[in-house]
């Protein structure tokens, strides 16, 4: 017997030391389960970790490797929900006389085994209590769960079909709203539908054009991105690139061409958009290639431990973040503060963060109590860059969640104590039952704000934008720099303080994301073939155009009355201008005009003068003077096209040239006629003796002009001459003239002209072989000539020039066809008048016509 005693003393102190205890087993220890007894339980699924598997190379093969990453922002999920619970129960008006417990499960972020918790949820198995039972009284009243959309979508299908309330505080998501496929399923959070407007919103307020988008690879990745596509296409806002990422980290951690078109696109500014567990995974492959030369635009917060000890250099700085506005609960951070391993012993994670934190050690196998740990340390003593003290997004929502189940329980308790009073006020859970006080739960939170459950009746909600610091390297702050509300006016939805922003390492200034440089004032902007519209060129402004805007799609014609400058980016007021008397040309033809009609008056004061001599008599002096004066006039005529244009002159200008012309040309075809009566009919008849004696070609003048006359009635009266204004001639002025109004009464009147001439010219020819002493109709066939000449060149002339030398042009040819009148006909024997006077004697007249052999009939 005493040798059993020491066999079995030497045995029980050799087989210690195999189960000496060792604290480093308490690291890789995996806590699944947390329960707290209650006459009502609240279930919530939480992924405390992130778990992905990895391929790992060995000398013979790939293997799969799995890793897990703690989640810090989901540890907070549980303490917001038990912080929740707790002031609950202390809650004397809500569910009075009933005790909240709560049911907390660790489940996996893959997919794996996602209906697990679930299961143990309904079947009431999740509590293993040696030497009793393995299933408990099931009382869960509803199961919350988040903040990954699929992994709720998952299990809201099952719970589907037991009509298990199930509450979602992950972000709102339009599919989970589905009545048909989970018909108890509710969301706590308030709508994102106005989110891409605001991040729309928020490129527009930095110029922003070239965008690229990383979403997750699911449907409502699919919603998201054709809803942020169509904003951005309202907006002028080009898609860079489009990255739809999957699902777990390390599959997009092995997608070098998702990293390689990430780090070599073009555009600075990258939208980020998914659900924070997803999320983790482009963080960590941002931080690990340190692609710090991109401003991140996210939604919500992201998990700071899961980078906080990987990378020295956070490559999320400066990072834009869009997060809905809540108002944080006080009595949350004294929650915190008293948070410790003392008062809430069955908290394996709490007292892992006590032992790596504060160097506190593991007391017993169970790793649950602590042992050397300073005095007084809690939550809020870590490191800034490890936990978030302030109650995220996510957090908020869990809180909310817990009391719109507890409102509903609440109203369910009155209307079962009221349908039911003998039951002594116990209640009795119908899970069936709450569905409908859930789906009608409205109330006000502890923070005054409302918290609404039916989609119908959710309003978007205004957003707080962060924007992330970490300079120096480990500051991790969130600094609010503006807000978003959908609600306000146009023009005012978005408000930021550009001055508090820090922007990545990589910009010294305000980061541009464009994928073409502006175009300047000057320039407009010229679409790239097969490009998205913000890809173009610059190109300049066409004549006369200009564009005062960068940027600008269309450069703007300037008005008549302005010309653009130098540099296209601003229309100058034209200079008004005429053909003035002051300009040099003018001066010009107003000199000529009076040197021509003052030389016409002494040619008329010659003839006057000599009027009694032969060379006068022989040319009909009626009609001569009647040509002298019209021809004095004519040249008086370009005065009227000199100066400042007005409705007078312009109609003058027209009806006198017509009619003096007239009168000059009807009396050249008078005397030609009367010259080819005189010596081409050798042997007269009565008729033309008659002609000749009662000067009836003289009757040629008046019928002309009357003709004449009719037609410019005809003109005057139907679309007469008006001052006109030609902008585009002259560059930078604008010309005054006068407009002919109906270009077919202008080349009427003309042609008329013609007309005439061609007759003189015609009767003038068949006198060419005159005798030299009456040589006159020699001179006014040259005469007819060069005026037909002068008017048939005019017209082509007339048409292809511009501004002012129109006017001359005019001008130089009523001076022209008029000095070949005066110079053909009357020069020649002014020169024989004044010159010649030895043969301006009647008998020296006749006998050179004797001797040419030819009769001498005085006209």
């Amino acid at each position: 017997m005493m040798f059993s005693w020491i066999f079995l003393f030497w045995f029980l102190q050799n087989i210690v030391p195999f189960y000496t205890f060792n604290s480093s087993q308490c690291y890789s220890k995996e806590q699944t389960h947390v329960y707290s007894d209650g006459n009502v339980v609240i279930a919530t699924l939480v992924p405390f970790y992130n778990s992905y598997r990895d391929r790992a190379l060995t000398f013979t093969s790939f293997i799969r490797q799995t890793h897990k990453s703690f989640r810090n922002i989901a540890y907070q999920y549980s303490l917001s929900f038990i912080f929740a619970i707790e002031e609950i129960n202390r809650n004397t008006h809500l569910l009075p006389n009933t005790s909240l417990g709560f049911d907390l499960y660790n489940v996996n972020s893959n997919r794996w085994d996602t209906l697990e918790a679930p299961f143990l949820c309904l079947t009431g198995m999740g509590i293993m209590i040696p030497n009793y039972t393995c299933r408990r009284q099931n009382n869960v009243a509803a199961l919350l769960t988040g903040a990954s959309w699929p992994t709720s979508a998952h299990i809201g299908r099952l719970l589907n079909i037991y009509n298990f309330p199930q509450v979602y505080f992950g972000p709102y998501v339009t599919i989970l709203s589905d009545r048909h496929q989970f018909s108890s399923l509710y969301q706590t959070a308030p709508k994102d539908t106005s989110l891409p407007h605001g991040i729309v919103l928020l490129m527009l307020h930095f110029n922003w054009t070239w965008v690229g988008l990383v979403l997750m690879d699911d449907n409502n990745g699919a919603e998201i991105l054709s809803d942020l596509r169509g904003e951005m296409d309202r907006n002028h806002v080009c898609v860079a690139f489009v990255r739809m990422i999957p699902d777990n980290v390390a599959s997009f951690f092995n997608n070098a061409k998702a990293i390689l078109q990430i780090m070599i696109t073009t555009a600075n500014v990258v939208v980020i958009y998914g659900d924070n567990e997803y999320l983790s995974g482009i963080i960590l492959c941002i931080g690990y290639y340190l692609m710090n030369w991109k401003v991140w635009v996210m939604k919500s917060q992201w998990d700071l431990n899961f980078t906080a000890n990987v990378f020295m250099l956070d490559s999320l700085h400066g990072s834009l973040i869009f997060t809905h506005q809540y108002a944080e609960f006080s009595d949350f951070r004294k929650f915190i503060q008293t948070y410790n391993p003392s008062k809430y012993p069955d908290d394996y994670y709490l007292a892992s963060l006590w032992k790596r934190h504060f160097n506190c050690s593991f007391s017993g196998p169970d790793c649950k109590m602590l042992g050397n740990c300073p005095p007084n340390v809690s939550l809020e003593m870590l490191p800034r860059n490890y936990w978030e003290l302030d109650m995220s997004e996510e957090s908020y929502n869990v809180f909310n969640s817990v009391y719109a189940v507890a409102h509903s329980l609440h109203e369910m308790n009155i209307k079962q104590v009221q349908n039911y009073p003998q039951e002594n006020g116990e209640m009795n859970i119908n899970r069936w039952e709450l569905n409908h006080f859930l789906k009608n739960m409205n109330f006000k939170n502890a923070a005054g704000n409302t918290v609404v459950l039916d989609p119908q009746r959710k309003l978007d909600t205004e957003y707080d934008i962060f924007n992330h610091w970490n300079f120096p390297v480990g500051l991790r702050q969130k600094m609010k720099i503006g807000t978003f509300s959908p609600n306000a006016p146009e023009g005012q939805e978005i408000f930021l303080s550009d001055h508090m922003i820090q922007w990545p390492t990589g910009f010294a200034e305000l980061p541009r994301s464009v994928c073409s440089e502006s175009c300047f004032p000057g320039f407009r902007k010229s679409a790239q073939e097969g490009q998205p519209p913000c890809c173009y060129h610059c190109t300049q402004c066409p004549h006369n155009e200009i564009s005062n805007e960068t940027d600008m799609d269309h450069c703007v014609r300037c008005p008549e009355s302005h010309y653009a400058n130098t540099e296209q980016n601003h229309c100058l007021q034209k200079t008004v201008t005429f053909l003035a008397y002051e300009d040099p040309l003018g001066m010009a033809l107003t000199s000529l005009a009076l040197s021509f009609s003052a030389l016409t008056a002494g040619v008329l004061g010659v003839f006057v003068k000599y009027h009694h001599t032969p060379i006068v008599k022989a040319n009909n002096q009626a009609l001569t003077y009647i040509l002298l004066i019209t021809l004095t006039f004519c040249f008086l005529c370009p005065l009227l096209y000199i100066g400042h244009p007005n409705t007078a002159t312009c109609i003058l200008q027209q009806s006198t040239f017509a009619v003096l012309f007239t009168v000059a040309l009807s009396t050249v075809l008078a005397k030609s006629i009367t010259v080819v009566l005189a010596f081409r009919i050798t042997v007269p008849g009565r008729l033309i003796r008659w002609i000749m004696i009662s000067r009836a070609p003289n009757f040629i003048i008046p019928i002309c002009t009357l003709i004449q006359l009719v037609l410019c009635g005809i003109w005057l009266s139907t679309s007469p001459p008006f001052v006109d204004s030609d902008a585009y001639s002259n560059h930078g002025h604008m010309l005054i003239i006068c407009n002919k109004g109906s270009t077919i009464a202008f080349h009427s009147v003309l042609g008329y002209h013609c007309f005439m001439a061609l007759g003189s010219y015609t009767m003038a020819y068949l006198s060419r072989n005159l005798p030299d002493t009456f040589n006159e109709a020699k001179f006014m066939s040259f005469s007819m000539l060069i005026f037909f000449s002068v008017w048939v060149t005019f017209l082509p002339v007339y048409h292809s020039t511009k501004g002012k030398l129109v006017v001359a042009m005019e001008v130089f040819s009523i001076l022209v066809s008029s000095a070949g009148l005066l110079g053909c006909i009357f020069v020649p024997k002014c020169y024989i008048i004044l010159f010649r006077s030895h043969r301006n004697i009647l008998h020296q007249v006749r006998n050179k016509a004797h001797s040419r052999g030819k009769v001498d009939y005085t006209v």
